[in-house]
């Protein structure tokens, strides 16, 4: 009887969902880490720390939102920028829910919430139809981990002597460039994309300040990028 109760938990769409995300969640974990040590030292507190990985729970945004706060930028930049970052997050979602049983609205926006870029290649990857409780379980592990290894790597970023918290200011850059050469190696529109932006934006930043130079030469390098990809495809 206990094993047939055991097998039936196991069948649940939530518990499949948390053994699924058990990948994700594994490798949430140096890069979250990561950035409780970079959110140490642009001089976040660690409530403030939990608290971007609370509610903002992206990762890129995240990154990209201490770089901001290092040089000065706004508040209505970084959120603006983080909007920009996190539009393709409409698409994912709008993929997945074609895909999901139906479900009362809230319930889908409690869920939606979860669905970063590793939890949306999960689950759009599943055949048929996509129960609810599964997408929680795998959503939930990704959160959680993001969330607890944030605090986790503020905690060890404090023990650090003040000369190496000092020093991890450069591994934000270090981080972005990591980011990107993945991309970089296999298309070449990318490699256009960054080299563009990057010469557009320190044109920019000598006219208009750094938040508002990094949103125009991003959003302009975007659209010509494109329209040159077009006309030469």
């Amino acid at each position: 009887m206990a094993t047939l109760t055991s097998a039936n938990r196991a069948n649940q769409p939530f518990t499949k969902g948390v053994m699924v995300g058990v990948g994700i969640a594994i490798g949430y974990t140096p890069a979250a880490i990561t950035f409780g040590l970079l959110a140490k030292a642009t001089g976040l507190g660690f409530v403030e720390t939990v608290a971007m990985s609370m509610f903002v729970f992206a990762g890129a945004s995240q990154y990209m939102a201490l770089n901001l706060l290092a040089i000065g930028t706004g508040a209505f930049e970084i959120i603006f920028t983080t909007f920009i970052v996190n539009i393709r997050h409409l698409l994912m979602s709008a993929a997945v829910s074609e895909k999901v049983e139906d479900e009362h609205p809230i319930k889908k926006a409690l869920y939606s919430f979860g669905i970063t870029d590793e939890v949306f290649a999960v689950t759009s990857t599943q055949e048929g139809t996509i129960k609810t409780g599964f997408i929680v379980g795998v959503a939930s592990m990704a959160y959680g981990s993001w969330v607890i290894n944030s605090g986790l790597g503020f905690l060890a970023g404090s023990i650090l002597p003040e000369t190496l918290q000092q020093s991890m200011a450069i591994a934000l850059y270090a981080m972005f460039i990591a980011l990107l050469m993945p991309s970089l190696k296999k298309h070449r529109k990318v490699v256009s994309l960054a080299v563009f932006a990057a010469v557009l934006n320190m044109i920019l930043s000598q006219f208009i300040p750094s938040g508002w130079a990094i949103i125009c030469a991003t959003l302009t390098s975007c659209i010509v990028i494109e329209l040159i990809d077009k006309k030469t495809a």
